[in-house]
């Protein structure tokens, strides 16, 4: 099969937006992130089981993605595996693509894929499949990289795009199979609405918010985020495992980098295990 041929390919997707929306340089960066992390109010906490960050450069969504971040402080998981979801912004992608990776590269160092994870995968079928020519320049994944390096250890990476046409529910259904210990975590990359008004925004993006935090599916499909996708897939594991929400930050654009005249919305949710 294609992906078994392309899974004994060595290769590092290296960065693709270092130096536009996050510094470059290593020293720079690590500052950057830390100064971030330092800036964002809340605890570190023992029971993350997944996150729900923001993917534009640092300037303008940086501080609402560190009250996410800022919680895996010092929680004490050895080596993770995080399931990154996210959209496919720059190439079509069928269902939930996948990459063959051996690691993402950014200025911090290399982030290793769990292979093992995403050949287990693949081995499912639909949704999954390779999509290594769109994970190339896609930026909502790798923003969130520097963050896990800061604040994790070690861990390894389950990088994952989703399509317009993916279903979130049985990509649900088949990361919950993988998905069932301490050892996982699940980091959704999405933003929210884009070009409204600050106060258009607001409002949608307050009612999606809401949506998301009473686990009402239905309200979230008619919202507005361009990880939208993921963020329903995030929904039915929370449904099946247990998991509660909380918000941790919002802004808009508007209020960091640009106009209020149209903007995008930023938002950190927090899912916590509680029953652990």
């Amino acid at each position: 099969m294609a992906h078994e041929r392309a899974s004994k390919v060595t290769w590092v997707r290296e960065p693709a937006v270092a130096g536009r929306f996050y510094p470059a340089t290593p020293s720079r960066l690590e500052q950057a992130v830390r100064s971030l992390l330092e800036q964002a109010t809340g605890t570190p906490e023992p029971n993350v089981r997944a996150l729900i960050v923001p993917h534009a450069g640092y300037l303008c969504s940086g501080h609402v993605a560190a009250c996410a971040f800022r919680r895996l402080l010092d929680h004490g998981r050895a080596g993770p595996t995080v399931y990154l979801m996210g959209p496919a912004h720059w190439l079509p992608v069928e269902g939930v693509g996948l990459s063959t990776a051996h690691s993402f590269a950014t200025p911090l160092g290399l982030a290793p894929v769990a292979h093992q994870r995403v050949e287990r995968l693949l081995q499912m079928g639909k949704p999954f499949s390779v999509a290594d020519a769109a994970h190339a320049p896609e930026h909502c994944l790798e923003v969130q990289l520097p963050f896990l390096q800061i604040v994790l250890a070690r861990f390894q990476i389950v990088p994952m795009l989703f399509g317009i046409e993916a279903d979130p529910a049985l990509a649900a259904r088949a990361l919950i199979e993988l998905v069932n210990d301490e050892s996982s975590l699940l980091v959704v990359s999405s933003d929210l609405s884009h070009g409204y008004t600050h106060e258009q925004a607001q409002q949608m993006d307050r009612n999606l918010l809401a949506a998301v935090l009473a686990g009402d599916l239905a309200a979230v499909e008619r919202g507005e985020a361009c990880g939208l996708s993921a963020i329903l897939c995030l929904m039915h594991m929370a449904h099946h495992f247990g998991w509660t929400p909380s918000l941790l930050g919002y802004c808009t654009s508007g209020d960091t980098c640009s106009s209020r005249a149209s903007v995008v919305g930023y938002g950190a949710l927090l899912y916590r295990d509680l029953i652990s």
